[in-house]
């Protein structure tokens, strides 16, 4: 992502409501440019997002003038002092330990955070980009929920893209339904139902093989390079082979995936990750074996797709010997 000290500010004016730094859950207020500047990962539990913020907010507030280090220490309850639940509170802590008024603290602190937003920005190593070079746009972010215990299959994706030239009015995707090749059936546009929650208008889909299905969708406005944009899609179809993989088209930085089985939960799951395209359906291709949780749900993520490479999982179907 391009980090700007504008989305810093923004996300540390979010983070400082509430308790601060010991909000639960940590992770909603906890936003992608706050997550590159303290390093914090997808897996991090809250207690590790406590120490990274901590750990990165606290050196860059010490460096500021007296007043203005008091007031941020209260405002994101990294004093010892002021960790009270309420950021009013707070901020009448603040008042009180310098003697101002809490309409003077409040300029204090969002001048502090503007001077803090800026030192981050200024020591964080450059974004690498995209391992994949792409000439048009790449997903910064897709997470996909498929659930399956249900006639059609469904999954909703949620997609951050970023354009890398300007003057991006649409996003070229596609979505393969594969059919058992010993089944004789074929596949038809119609058998996918797609809705845009947001984010664009579907202007064009049609067949463009036997078993893909381009989509083509018109955004809101033109992106410039480095603007970022979301969509949310919901797709419906019946999966005609047990697996489900993601084959992006441009580069993908980052592709998580929760597949929900439902009450037939498959004995046999196994990981793709960078494989051929016809290796999802071999069911002789080797990966690593997957086990269901308790509520019948795998989680899997990966990083850095490469274009035209399959990404996901298959299973054995639970009737299925």
């Amino acid at each position: 992502m391009v980090l700007r000290a504008a989305d810093v500010v923004g996300e540390l004016k979010i983070l400082r409501k509430g308790r601060g730094i010991f909000t639960t859950p940590l992770g909603d207020r906890v936003g992608p440019a706050l997550r590159a500047i303290c390093g914090i990962l997808e897996d991090d539990d809250q207690a590790e997002m406590q120490r990274k913020l901590s750990g990165r907010l606290r050196p860059l507030v010490e460096a500021l003038p007296e007043d203005l280090k008091v007031v941020l220490l209260a405002a994101f309850a990294l004093h010892e002092m002021a960790r009270k639940p309420f950021y009013q509170e707070r901020v009448r802590w603040a008042a009180i330990t310098l003697q101002r008024d809490d309409r003077t603290v409040r300029r204090r602190i969002d001048e502090g955070i503007e001077q803090i937003a800026a030192m981050a920005v200024k020591v964080v190593e450059p974004d690498p980009g995209p391992r994949y070079p792409s000439r048009s746009w790449h997903t910064e972010e897709l997470r996909v929920a498929l659930t399956l215990g249900q006639p059609a299959a469904e999954a909703f994706e949620f997609r951050r893209v970023v354009a890398d030239a300007d003057e991006i009015t649409e996003l070229d995707l596609a979505l393969t339904l594969s059919a058992a090749a010993q089944s004789g059936e074929s596949v038809h546009e119609s058998d996918l139902q797609v809705d845009v929650f947001h984010g664009g208008v579907l202007t064009s889909r049609a067949m463009e093989s036997s078993d893909r299905i381009g989509l083509a969708l018109r955004l809101p406005e033109p992106l410039r390079r480095g603007e970022q944009h979301e969509i949310a899609l919901r797709f419906r179809a019946s999966i005609r082979e047990p697996h489900y993989v993601c084959v992006p088209r441009h580069p993908c930085d980052l592709f998580d995936l929760h597949v929900k089985f439902g009450d037939r939960v498959p004995e046999h799951i196994v990981l793709l990750e960078k494989a051929f395209q016809d290796d999802a359906r071999d069911t002789s291709a080797r990966g690593t074996a997957l086990t269901a949780d308790d509520s019948g749900e795998v989680h899997v993520r990966f990083r850095n797709l490469a274009p035209g490479f399959a990404y996901g999982i298959r299973w054995r179907p639970a009737d299925v010997n």
